[in-house]
């Protein structure tokens, strides 16, 4: 899936147009940049989480001549699914809408 296929998404299940579906899903990716950029640590419950990871500086090989190269430290994205996330993908269910709570049994 696309980033224009997510906007359309958006627009058709929200009904909205799909410019106001392209601002929304803007708008998201933007915040997560943003709050990862400042070293925060986003979490969406039942989807997963967002950190930086710090890597150190190392010594790497062009893989064409060979030559050493000096690679400096920089912080990487890293994304954490979260359990339910995971079950989702294994089962290949659906997530349901809004599951009501279960009747206690007697």
């Amino acid at each position: 899936m696309t980033k224009a296929d997510l906007i359309d998404e958006v627009s058709r299940l929200a009904e909205l147009t799909r410019k106001d579906s392209e601002v929304i899903v803007e708008t998201i990716f933007d915040s997560i940049v943003r709050s990862l950029r400042v070293g925060d640590k986003i979490e969406i419950r039942g989807f997963g989480s967002f950190r930086t990871r710090q890597r150190k500086p190392r010594v790497g090989r062009n893989p064409k001549t060979g030559d050493r190269v000096e690679v400096p430290a920089k912080k990487i994205p890293f994304f954490k699914p979260s359990k339910e996330l995971k079950d989702l993908v294994n089962t290949g269910a659906t997530a349901p809408a809004a599951a009501p709570p279960a009747a206690p049994v007697q």
